[in-house]
């Protein structure tokens, strides 16, 4: 799900042939090779759930601590030096749907140029309202700079379908929907025509990532929500990644949660069903266009810089490059699992900013512990 908050991403894998190596944003492992019958796509290797809602589901309060650069990087940079791994990741031949990209700056962005680098065919599912002006920008070329692969070729997305993944068929669609302005000169939109579309154009995918999520009331503490908001915000941004992964083969911090608990469950029923693994990434906040509705993610982004393990920037690549590693056949035995990628921040039981830490010495970036 791409995400209102910090970010969370769900993937899915259909049995992965352990053959060399395989990969993962935002948002899921993904195995490659086994066939998914009684579906609208036969084969799905992969199912990503990179739920980009993340979850970040834990008090923010501003810290005392300034820091002069506090961006998340949704781009790699072209002159920096990355270590060359052992382990290649190849998924070549292998065809990706990214459900949930709208703009070069988010997590779902980054997972398909990681896949895309290892060779997988690109597909993106993009929200109807959006569309055109991604599709405008995609073809004028003002996304050609965050299109460079390391090889130094630019990603290609091999078609761009319309997709609101809050209704699966044309029957749930309110009328008011259907005749709003932003839908006009879009079909096909819905999950079920989808996935029905992809099939006739392309026959099967192998790997599918949920890089999206919304929920109208996303400002509001959890207390202050209403049903129809809480409703709203678990359709959208939960049950739409069972949605996807159903018809493909196989408040927002509850729906957050439930996407956890659906990555579980949905590991062994796809498991056992049709070798499907399922897993999901929960990132680190990125300052996405979807992530600044909630109003206050400079503030989450300051907390993450103050308390995590890690003290750095959080980049969009590192959730990229965590997607491929799970779809592909590295992952193999990984499955119903949850993956941080946040600096660590998870692994923090309270804020080192908290006043209860004021007398001690807590260390800091490049300072080791006074003896």
């Amino acid at each position: 799900m791409a995400a209102t908050a910090a970010s969370g991403l769900q993937m899915a894998t259909a049995r992965s042939h352990i053959s060399s190596s395989h990969r993962i944003f935002k948002a899921g492992a993904a195995i490659l090779g086994t066939n998914s019958k009684g579906r609208s796509w036969a084969k799905l290797a992969s199912a990503c759930h990179i739920s980009s809602l993340q979850h970040f589901q834990r008090s923010f309060s501003s810290s005392p601590i300034r820091f002069d650069k506090v961006v998340t990087k949704a781009m790699s940079e072209a002159n920096e030096k990355k270590p060359v791994s052992g382990l290649s990741i190849d998924l070549k031949g292998k065809r990706a749907f990214i459900a949930g990209v709208a703009d070069d700056n988010g997590y779902g962005w980054a997972i398909a140029k990681s896949l895309a680098a290892a060779g997988a065919e690109i597909l993106v599912g993009t929200w109807v309202p959006a569309l055109n002006i991604f599709e405008t920008s995609l073809r004028r070329g003002k996304f050609d700079e965050s299109r460079v692969l390391p090889d130094g070729s630019l990603m290609e997305i091999t078609k761009v379908y319309p997709l609101d993944a809050v209704y699966d068929t044309l029957d749930d669609v309110p009328e008011e929907v259907k005749t709003n302005k932003r839908y006009a000169g879009s079909s096909n939109w819905t999950v079920q025509e989808v996935a029905e579309t992809v099939k006739q154009d392309f026959g099967s995918i192998d790997i599918l990532v949920h890089s999206l999520a919304n929920g109208p009331e996303v400002t509001r503490p959890l207390l202050e929500t209403s049903r129809k908001g809480y409703l709203a915000a678990v359709s959208a941004s939960s049950y739409s990644y069972v949605s996807l992964l159903k018809w493909y083969g196989g408040g927002m911090s509850s729906a957050k949660a439930a996407l956890e608990s659906d990555t579980r469950v949905l590991a062994f029923e796809a498991g056992r069903k049709s070798k499907i693994r399922v897993n999901t990434i929960s990132a680190g906040p990125l300052r996405s266009r979807a992530a600044k509705a909630i109003g206050f993610i400079d503030t989450m982004i300051e907390y993450s810089l103050a308390n995590a393990p890690l003290q750095k920037e959080l980049s969009a690549d590192e959730v990229g490059n965590t997607a491929a590693f799970l779809v592909s056949p590295l992952a193999s035995a990984i499955t119903g699992a949850v993956i941080y990628v946040d600096n660590g921040l998870n692994a923090m039981g309270v804020g080192v900013d908290s006043p209860l830490f004021a007398d001690v010495n807590v260390p800091k970036e490049g300072r080791a512990l006074e003896a």
